[in-house]
Formats: structure tokens, sequence, C-alpha cells
């Protein structure tokens, strides 16, 4: 239907969700502001290495993303292993944001986690699997599917890892703690793209996307092993 229709539909909904969080009710809190030292500026880093659930939530996350760039790669995917040209590329590429906008729909109608640590490196593992399934798959269908199952898995490891850090923080260390994940997860965003072009020039597309889903699934193996924290968690904000 054309780019413009894109761009509009895309302007339409970020105005709704304008307009959502500003009908978000948000009780004020008194600020004793002071000017930041090096140590303050440490501390968020400090905390999350102490924290030992949200050191492993961000570590699941951060090395999810930095093997598993299977989006990186979509378009050499699209054109020389599926053969599907420029709709297929844009029907690939919107698969992982529907499988997301699903599973967001269904985590909204079941009840609070009680295995929120099981659950998170469930979806982890989840992701590393549907990212090799993709990575073999001939079929632009299983492909479809392999991609929409990623999305929906990333979508519950980043409710869980969004809900987890700023229930487990103190209110005077939560904007320092969020600024240190944010560096991760956003810096593993982009080191992911480019570690799989490297791999990608180096061993093939294919080798690329199978071999990151099998360093994610090693990653969620270390993390369980070294992390028992994380597998006893049950709800997400603390007792």
């Amino acid at each position: 239907m054309g780019a413009t229709l894109s761009y509009a539909l895309a302007a339409m909904l970020s105005l709704v969700i304008a307009l959502c969080v500003s009908q978000l009710k948000i009780k004020a809190n008194v600020v004793i502001r002071k000017a930041a030292t090096v140590k303050d500026v440490l501390a968020g880093a400090r905390f999350v290495f102490k924290e030992k659930m949200i050191l492993a939530a961000i570590t699941l996350d951060l090395f999810a993303m930095l093997f598993g760039g299977a989006v990186a790669l979509l378009p050499v995917f699209a054109k020389d292993v599926l053969n599907v040209g420029p709709e297929g590329f844009g029907i690939l590429r919107a698969a992982p944001a529907v499988g997301a906008t699903l599973m967001a729909v269904i985590l909204t109608r079941l009840p609070p986690m009680r295995q929120a640590g099981k659950i998170l490196i469930f979806v982890v593992a989840g992701f590393g699997i549907a990212t090799i399934v993709f990575g073999l798959s001939r079929s632009f269908w299983l492909s479809l599917l392999a991609l929409g199952l990623a999305g929906a898995f990333d979508n519950v490891s980043v409710v869980i890892r969004h809900a987890l850090t700023p229930l487990r923080t103190p209110d005077a260390m939560r904007g320092r703690v969020s600024a240190v994940e944010r560096v991760f997860i956003s810096s593993s965003n982009e080191l992911g793209a480019w570690e799989s072009g490297v791999t990608a020039a180096a061993f093939g597309p294919v080798a690329s996307v199978v071999g990151g889903g099998i360093g994610t699934l090693l990653v969620v193996g270390l993390v369980a092993r070294f992390f028992p924290q994380l597998r006893s968690l049950k709800r997400l904000e603390p007792d």
C-alpha cells in the first residue's frame, strides 16, 4: 500500500501512545537534588553487580540480543536464502513485532507470574531455539513462524526485566540503575547486528544465525547454573 501509508500509520500510533501516557496519574515525590559525584555515577553499576537477580536478568537479555541478531541479516535471507524478494522481506521484518504484540495482549489476560525466574530462563532459551530454527529453515512460512515466536519470547523477557529491575531497586537508585541497564541493553542490539554481520561475512548468514542461537542457549545454561537466585525467583516484587 506504499511507504506513505506506513509512515502515516506509525505517526498515528505514536499519537495514540502519547494520549495513553498522558492519562497516567503519577504521584509526585519531593526530591532533594545535589551535585552528582563520580561515586554517584558509579553507584548504579555497583548496585547492579551486587544484586544478582538483576545482574542475571540483564545478562540474559544482553547476550540474547548480542548472539541472536538474526533480524540484522533479514535482507540476506529474504534475497539469497528464502528467495522471497522485497515483499517477503517486509513480511519477515514485521513478524517479530506481530509475535511481540500478540504476546503482550496474552500477558494482559494472565495472572501475575508465580515462577518469574524459571519463565525468564525458559523464554530466553525459546528465543535461542527460534533463532536456530529460522537459520536452518528454507521454508518462508516456517521462517515467519520462527521470527514470530522469537518476538513473543523476547516480549516476555522484556516484561520480566522491566518489572524486576525497578521493583527491586530503591527509589533513590532507580534512575542510575535504569541508566546502567539501558547502556548494556541498547549497546547489545547494535553490537549484535555488528557481530552478525562479521560472522556472516566470514562463515555465511546461516552459520551466523545458527551459531548465534547456539550461543544464546549456552548463555542461558551458564546463567541458570551460576545464578541460582534467578532460578528460585517466584514473584517479581520483593517479599
